[in-house]
């Protein structure tokens, strides 16, 4: 069974007042049906739309405008992947976070998605407290990365290449070490914890400083990076070289 991480932050929206909108992509009608119950059966949450492919999915997601999408990987057509990636090029859906949805605790997918805009991931296998953490942690901007497990595997695929072509990935790299210049002492080191899996209040421990003074750096990180969230700050740390792999 997949499972998530014991670690994570808990989180509340961004919006207190206003229920986390949810989208739910799966090609599996009766997977869609549990969920839905759970979701809604939340307070803090209500499920705004349901989508069997990909290409749905976008066309809800551009109608709906949801905090949070949970987005199988493999569906029939146009798949959660490219259907992430369509999410995440789209400037009208920047707000919108994406947790994937697999049944496989790791593979060649998980990097592809986190590199298409996904915030992480989560196994089908999660028990739903779990569930439902993962959609706040999303809708707060944080990213599902923590499990040792997952992110040592993330981390062997991102220094093979993630499966993704070498040429693509080197001149990728090149870019965010281009950027990672424009990044003060102080926003690379808090970076590099970001990478490490920590929360704000965990990296405010370790640099002995306020979490708010964390989530200024982390903030001002991604906007000189470009990054969408914190699990595309995981992503460039790596391939960036700023942070280095751990094979063991």
């Amino acid at each position: 069974m997949d499972h998530t991480p014991t670690d994570l932050p808990s989180a509340t929206p961004a919006e207190p007042g206003a229920p986390i909108k949810v989208l739910l992509a799966d090609d599996q009608a009766l997977l869609r049906s549990a969920f839905r119950v759970l979701v809604d059966s939340e307070p803090d949450m209500e499920v705004v739309g349901e989508a069997s492919d990909g290409a749905q999915a976008f066309a809800v997601a551009r109608r709906e405008r949801p905090d949070v999408v949970l987005m199988d990987i493999r569906m029939p057509g146009t798949d959660g992947l490219a259907a992430t990636r369509m999410i995440s090029a789209d400037p009208e859906l920047a707000a919108v976070r994406v947790v994937m949805l697999t049944t496989f605790e790791v593979d060649e997918y998980v990097v592809s998605a986190l590199r298409a805009g996904a915030s992480g991931f989560l196994g089908k296998g999660a028990e739903p407290e779990e569930l439902l953490n993962a959609i706040r942690v999303a809708a707060a901007g944080e990213a599902l990365l923590s499990p040792a497990a997952t992110k040592g595997l993330i981390a062997t695929f991102l220094a093979q290449g993630g499966g993704v072509d070498p040429a693509a990935a080197g001149a990728s790299a090149g870019i965010h070490a281009e950027r990672l210049a424009a990044l003060t002492v102080r926003e690379r080191e808090v970076l590099v914890h970001v990478a490490a899996g920590l929360s704000n209040d965990g990296i405010a421990v370790r640099l002995e400083v306020s979490p708010l003074t964390v989530k200024t750096h982390v903030n001002r990180a991604m906007a000189k990076l470009g990054a969408r969230d914190r699990a595309q700050l995981v992503v460039i740390a790596y391939e960036s070289g700023l942070v280095r792999p751990r094979v063991e």
